[in-house]
């Protein structure tokens, strides 16, 4: 006669494959309650960011103190000139993708795969804000998710204008330089609210590397990168112009109005506020 196992043992790996699957849900509900809520960031900029908090534990390592620039500034006092090139350069798709531009994830993911590497990201401006304020600059693919799922929640909590307005004022823009303000008196010696176009620009080249590159010394690859943003500005400029049905070349100025975009249901608090 032959012997069969215990029926518990036939049906073991079935319930350990539930069991599994039961404990990855349940993962998966602690970290999507893990969620920072955003909504206080409605009516008050951040006390810190996870990125000045890492740059302050780095520098303790090496037993040193970081010298923190960092002064918080309303919408209405950052040059328009800034927030466009900073669109341009990092996130043309801004005003028009829900936080995520998933054919530039695509993309991304097609060039680290011929890479091999994890060479692009695809993020957006809502995820580098994300990243900025919560995460890390860890390139694993968990902190991908997460940088994702927050910046879905910042899209549907806060809205395009002050995304922006809190993305140009938490940025890295330097060795504990952080946001337009500290960056504009730094580089330019000037307020973030007087800076002209080649100035935005050459601030919004180096975001990618800002502890690398000097906005102010007009280096190779400064000059490089500021004259391709430029360039895409001009070629906007020129759809739009053609779009309206205008003859006229239209020209970058010191002062340019996102179109379609009203930023007065964003506007930050009356009184500018300095960072800790």
């Amino acid at each position: 006669m032959l012997a069969y196992p215990p029926k518990m043992n036939r049906a073991s790996p079935l319930r350990r494959i539930l069991a599994a699957v039961a404990l990855l849900c349940a993962a998966a509900g602690v970290w999507v309650v893990w969620l920072p809520d955003v909504r206080p960031l409605k009516s008050r900029p951040p006390k810190t960011t996870a990125y000045i908090e890492l740059r302050k534990r780095q520098a303790a390592s090496k037993k040193k103190k970081l010298d923190l620039r960092w002064t918080w500034v309303p919408s209405a006092d950052i040059s328009e000139n800034l927030k466009r090139a900073v669109v341009t350069a990092e996130d043309d798709e801004f005003w028009r993708h829900d936080g995520v531009d998933w054919p530039a994830i695509r993309a991304a993911y097609e060039r680290n795969r011929k890479a091999g590497r994890f060479a692009a990201g695809g993020s957006t401006i809502t995820m580098q804000l994300a990243r900025n304020l919560y995460l890390s600059p860890s390139k694993n693919p968990l902190r991908k998710a997460k940088e994702i799922l927050i910046a879905r929640r910042l899209e549907h909590e806060l809205g395009k204008g002050r995304i922006l307005e809190l993305y140009l004022n938490v940025v890295e823009w330097g060795q504990g330089v952080f946001g337009c303000e500290a960056a504009a008196r730094l580089y330019f010696e000037k307020s973030c609210a007087e800076l002209t176009s080649d100035e935005a620009v050459a601030l919004a080249v180096v975001l990618p590397n800002p502890r690398r590159w000097n906005p102010s010394k007009r280096g190779v690859y400064v000059e490089r990168n500021s004259k391709r943003i430029i360039d895409r500005m001009l070629a906007a400029d020129l759809a739009r112009a053609k779009a309206a049905g205008e003859d006229e070349e239209p020209v970058i100025v010191d002062e340019v109005e996102e179109a379609s975009v009203s930023e007065d249901a964003f506007a930050a608090p009356a009184v500018s506020t300095a960072a800790p």
